[in-house]
């Protein structure tokens, strides 16, 4: 598996915050999947309020 850099934004509760995430995936569509789980689970956001910029290996 390879180390992907997951960028984008989330909806804070003052306003869209950035974000940069490091997530070990097979490919760049799991890396995003991780990202919008742990972000759901940790964060409680909907998919609505996260947006996926860049994907970099």
């Amino acid at each position: 598996m390879s180390q992907y850099t997951v960028t984008g934004r989330f909806q804070a509760r003052d306003g869209w915050k950035d974000f940069s995430k490091s997530v070990e995936a097979p490919n760049e569509d799991v890396a995003v999947e991780h990202t919008y789980a742990e972000f759901g689970s940790k964060h409680g956001l909907k998919r609505t309020q996260l947006e996926v910029s860049g994907v970099e290996a």
